[in-house]
């Protein structure tokens, strides 16, 4: 079975998990910038509070025996410091039930192997 990573990660971070990703063989990442805000409710600054914060979303499908050590990877990069701080991020894992090849219409069964869907 196939996983969805969906990791949302400080700006500043995200190129440093990236490449760590790159480095342990998981290159497939869709990268795309985001805005939110956790359980901090934004940050305060002086008078002016910023309700969404810049995050980037990197979502990941990987093989479900590779969960742990994808991340383990994540966590370990994406972290502010030895301890992290608030702000850091999240990851979400979610099984993926199906998947498709836009361009030849053809369902992925591995997401390695492709198979004709009836039109």
């Amino acid at each position: 079975m196939k996983v969805m990573i969906k990791s949302i990660v400080r700006p500043e971070k995200v190129n440093a998990v990236m490449a760590a990703l790159m480095e342990s063989g998981y290159p497939a990442v869709t990268r795309m910038s985001v805005a939110g805000r956790g359980k901090q409710r934004g940050i305060k600054i002086g008078e002016v509070t910023y309700d969404e914060i810049p995050k980037e979303m990197l979502i990941s499908v990987i093989d479900e025996k590779d969960r742990d050590f994808v991340l383990k990877t994540i966590l370990e990069t994406a972290k502010t410091g030895e301890k992290g701080a608030f702000g850091d991020g999240k990851i979400f894992i979610s099984p993926v039930i199906d998947s498709y090849t836009i361009s030849s219409g053809k369902k992925n069964i591995d997401l390695d192997e492709d198979v004709e869907v009836a039109s």
